[in-house]
C-alpha cells in the first residue's frame, strides 16, 4: 500500500509545471487557479487539471470561498510529499 502511495506522490510531482506550483504555494500559502496560472504563465485550464492531480494525491487541499476556489498544501501532506517540498 505504502508503495502505491509514494508511487502517485511521486508522478504528481514529476512535472515541471506541477512543481512550478507547489514552489508558488511554498511562498505564498493559498491562491486560486486564476494567480497561480498567472503567475507561472500557464492557462487557467492547464493550471486547473495540473491542480486536480496535486489534489488526488493529497499534496493541495481546495476550499471553496464565494465564487473562487482557493488551493494550498493539505494539511494531511504526505511525508514523502514534505520531504521533496522541502527541498525545492
Amino acid at each position: 500500500m505504502k508503495e502505491k502511495e509514494n508511487e502517485k506522490i511521486l508522478k504528481s510531482l514529476a512535472s515541471k509545471r506541477r512543481i512550478a506550483i507547489v514552489i508558488f504555494l511554498k511562498n505564498h500559502k493559498e491562491a486560486t487557479v486564476g494567480v497561480i496560472a498567472e503567475k507561472i504563465n500557464l492557462s487557467f485550464k492547464s493550471t486547473s487539471k495540473h491542480l486536480g492531480i496535486l489534489f488526488s494525491a493529497d499534496i493541495v487541499e481546495k476550499e471553496q470561498k464565494n465564487t473562487q476556489c482557493f488551493y494550498r498544501f493539505s494539511v494531511q501532506l504526505p511525508e514523502l510529499a514534505r520531504k521533496i517540498i522541502s527541498i525545492l
